[in-house]
């Protein structure tokens, strides 16, 4: 069902289409505003397309086009090299906005009994601000390369700060205070910051949480910290020991100073967890950040100054980093800091309608619980200003896109996007050069190389596949942090096709050339956006005396629900009483993340491995998600056929969701 479709004005009047008229005069083409023709030549013709995205949205601020030789030194995956005698700095062309009137940042923050009035951070304030504490790090004697850490909620704050750290040139690397001490210190200890920036306590769903303790341990956990910002929210006259206020690091307010540094050179140290072992550190760089997020945020999503940009999120989500780099199109960044559902679920709606947001970003989560509690938002708020809604972190169901448009706004352009925290960008996007199907995501997005390849690395078209991607791309992790020879880099992305990236997810491209993306084709857990690695969980309840053995699975439903179940073999002696239940859930709320708790806790006989001893993640999930066990699991492989017969029956009374 088509639910939205441009019009010859409307296409005249976006960014892409205006984008595709110039390239057509600027290089005799005549690609028109045909989405599929100027897809196939971004991805045909790297080296132009990428040229013309950094002249048109003048990224190295000069009068001279980009010359096409200039922008791949090379094309090998992993290793490709972007603009290799090109420099800039993304805090840099994110202020140039500064003498804008409008806004840059516009905040709500959670009460006790709801939301807080919106609270204006100007252009020429976060300016300043910058460069106070981009100042005060220098004075601390942070230089580039060196990591910055933050455990900060999504605060302007956090944004001060990210941009601070890119100005001098250091590293920034955030987790959410709702992550648990071993949580982040997983993530921080094996980047060695040298600066902490650290909230004592932050409100959510209505309650206060306290961090100051968890503050303590990680300064006594990492060694290398220096000095630790302190940056009150729940307590405003205590610091953490030794600290520096925060008021104290942006009080000298002045022009930043920004360095010019290499394309390449790191930007931010993000996470994706695995199976086993600690997560990766993804290494992202300033220059790839730019362009792609100028591409993404101007091209697909169709903002620019004026609008107001707003995606929910929590800093443990890449989803907060591309929002901070909304400011890049000179749009106004909105923050929420608090829970998504409070005081009321439509939250969301209500600080859209607080703030005149146009673009609102979300999770698939939030707006089907908006369509299963009958909501009308459209109704109960004043949306006028809402041009535009974004969906990721999991797939859209029809329903919910048909709700969109029936009770939210009728004329609303409404994208599914899905991407991943590895290249902090969407594969797959929107456009409006193109309708709006229920169900369905548009297209690949442009200069991505996006395919659906069978078991044989094969292009399929109208079945499932896995989403490859043929070529390079500029936020292609320029490595992982503490992975010296590559090997890990390689490993998870490029096997088992060197030189094709395999990301993971369930891709159909239809006939049509829309797509639809079921789930993850790995085992990582990816709850409402935010992924964690079962190896977090399993760390958490595994230290319960009572727990034998476990395996957590993170399995999309049909319906656009999202079912995590942990499977638990006792230890001898032990029941599965409500206490023990509680005592698990306790466990991974606390030490790995409130996000990721279990749905379900359920007793089983044994948990089945490989034969080399990793736990059967993917082929379970696969099974729950109504996957034939004989195409599902290899039994041959399995340690224990017996115990999997066990889950296939629960797979079958479950009647696979």
């Amino acid at each position: 069902m088509t639910l939205w479709s441009p019009t010859p004005e409307s296409i005249a009047a976006s960014q892409l289409g205006r984008f595709a008229a110039w390239v057509d005069e600027r290089r005799g083409l005549s690609l028109g505003q045909d989405y599929d023709a100027v897809w196939a030549w971004s991805t045909s013709h790297l080296d132009q397309f990428w040229a013309d995205v950094a002249t048109w949205f003048d990224v190295f601020e000069g009068e001279e086009p980009v010359r096409d030789d200039e922008v791949l030194g090379s094309r090998a995956m992993p290793g490709a090299q972007w603009f290799p005698e090109r420099t800039l700095n993304l805090a840099q062309l994110a202020l140039r906005h500064a003498t804008d009137e409008r806004p840059a940042i516009v905040a709500v923050r959670e009460t006790a009994d709801g939301l807080a009035e919106p609270e204006e951070l100007s252009w020429a304030d976060l300016r300043g601000q910058v460069g106070a504490f981009a100042a005060t790090l220098r004075r601390l004697g942070v230089q580039r390369g060196d990591r910055v850490a933050g455990y900060l909620p999504n605060v302007p704050e956090a944004v001060v700060a990210f941009l601070g750290c890119a100005a001098v040139g250091a590293v920034w690397s955030a987790c959410a205070p709702d992550f648990g001490p071993r949580a982040v210190l997983d993530r921080f200890a094996q980047i060695e910051p040298v600066v902490l920036v650290a909230v004592d306590g932050y409100r959510f769903g209505g309650r206060e949480h306290d961090r100051r303790d968890v503050v303590a341990q990680l300064q006594a956990s990492l060694p290398t910290v220096r000095t630790t910002i302190g940056l009150p929210r729940l307590f405003p006259d205590e610091l953490p020991v030794g600290a520096l206020a925060w008021a104290d690091a942006v009080v000298d307010v002045q022009p930043p100073v920004f360095e010019a540094l290499p394309f390449d050179h790191p930007l931010w140290i993000v996470y994706s967890s695995g199976t086993t072992g600690l997560p990766k550190g993804i290494v992202h760089g300033h220059g790839g950040v730019a362009v792609e997020q100028l591409k993404q945020a101007g091209l697909h999503i169709d903002i620019g100054p004026g609008d107001r940009f707003s995606w929910y999120a929590s800093t443990a989500w890449i989803m907060w980093n591309i929002a901070a780099c909304s400011l890049l199109t000179g749009a106004t960044l909105v923050v929420h800091d608090g829970a998504p559902g409070f005081p009321s679920l439509d939250a969301q709606f209500a600080v859209a309608a607080r703030c005149g947001t146009t673009y609102l970003g979300t999770s698939a989560g939030y707006l089907t619980a908006c369509e299963k509690a009958g909501l009308r938002p459209g109704d109960d708020h004043d949306l006028a200003a809402l041009a535009g809604i974004g969906s990721t972190g999991s797939p859209l169901p029809a329903s919910t896109f048909e709700w969109v448009y029936e009770a939210v706004k009728p004329d609303v352009f409404l994208g599914s996007l899905s991407g991943g925290t590895d290249v902090a960008t969407g594969f797959i996007g929107s456009s409006l050069l193109l309708p709006v199907v229920a169900g369905e995501l548009q297209r690949p997005m442009l200069g991505v190389a996006a395919a659906s390849w069978d078991e044989q690395g094969q292009p399929v078209v109208g079945e499932l596949g896995e989403l490859v991607v043929t070529e390079p791309m500029p936020t292609m992790p320029l490595y992982f942090w503490a992975d010296p020879d590559g090997t890990r880099y390689r490993e998870a992305y490029f096997e088992p096709w060197p030189g094709v990236w395999r990301h993971g997810d369930w891709l159909e491209i239809l006939p049509t050339g829309s797509c639809i993306i079921t789930g993850r084709s790995d085992s990582t857990l990816n709850r409402g956006g935010v992924r964690m690695g079962t190896a977090d969980l399993y760390a958490a309840v595994e230290s319960i005396p009572a727990i034998a053995d476990c395996v957590v699975l993170g399995v999309e439903q049909r319906d656009g629900g999202y079912w995590m179940p942990l499977f638990v073999q006792l230890a001898p002696g032990f029941e599965l009483t409500h206490a023990l239940v509680a005592e698990i859930r306790e466990a991974v709320k606390r030490d790995a993340s409130p996000r990721h708790v279990p749905d379900e806790v359920l007793v089983v006989p044994g948990v089945p491995h490989t034969r080399t001893g990793k736990r059967l993640e993917v082929p379970l999930k696969r099974l729950f998600q109504g996957v034939p066990p004989e195409k599902a699991l290899n039994m041959g492989a399995v340690d224990d056929a017996e115990v999997v017969q066990h889950y296939v029956q629960l797979a079958a009374d479950r009647g696979a969701r």
